[in-house]
């Protein structure tokens, strides 16, 4: 009878589409709807430490990416400033972060300083729509004066090359693949990238704001 019973409750967390973390527990899997907001991994919940690497080491970016309104942009035309590259998604639990990277850029970007971003539908399927709807959100509710690019995939083999070099060719302690939206990679102004942060950590936090300060290329 106890066997029979555990045999019931084995398929019947194998039907609720569970499945095991790390250590063994079993995660609910993200809803899919459009009006859901799916957590975070328990661990991207909080700041998490910078992962860091010597100046000049690494890739250097030059990718050519398609911007939101579908035309082709170089990542060299940003040689010269320094760079914060993050996965946004419009229906994430994150998404506030949005104030606060317009809130970063209109602090430093005088100094030679750009935010870009690039929308995901990766996790939690938390960007559905289309890039028009992804512009009008952005600058309906956040104001948004960065530059927005088009909807790509981050992460798995389909994610595109930047991506690729993002988390595959970067320095040990900061390649790895993303783990949810919002992960932000600090470049400095010769392309390298120098730091990571992980999607806990506020656009505004005093790691992120340190570490970018250090190599801003113009004083202010």
């Amino acid at each position: 009878m106890h066997r029979v019973l555990a045999l019931v409750l084995v398929l019947s967390a194998c039907d609720s589409g569970a499945a095991p973390d790390a250590k063994g527990a079993a995660k609910q899997s993200a809803p899919k709807d459009e009006g859901s907001k799916a957590e975070a991994p328990k661990d991207e919940a909080k700041p998490q430490p910078v992962a860091a690497a010597p100046k000049g080491e690494g890739p250097v970016l030059d990718h050519t990416v398609k911007a939101i309104d579908g035309t082709d942009k170089s990542l060299a035309d940003f040689r010269g400033k320094a760079l914060l590259v993050v996965n946004t998604a419009s229906q994430c639990g994150y998404t506030p972060q949005y104030e606060g990277l317009q809130e970063l850029y209109a602090k430093y970007k005088d100094r030679g300083f750009e935010v870009l971003a690039f929308p995901s539908n990766d996790f939690g399927a938390q960007e559905p729509g289309s890039e028009d709807e992804i512009a009008s959100f952005v600058d309906d509710k956040y104001g948004v004066q960065f530059p927005m690019f088009a909807k790509v995939p981050v992460k798995g083999e389909g994610k595109v090359p930047l991506y690729t070099t993002l988390t595959e060719q970067t320095p040990e302690g900061i390649k790895g693949e993303i783990k949810w939206n919002f992960t932000k990679f600090l470049v400095d102004p010769q392309g390298h990238v120098i730091a990571r942060f992980e999607p806990g950590v506020d656009p505004m936090d005093t790691d992120l704001t340190g570490k970018l300060e250090s190599v801003l290329p113009a004083a202010g």
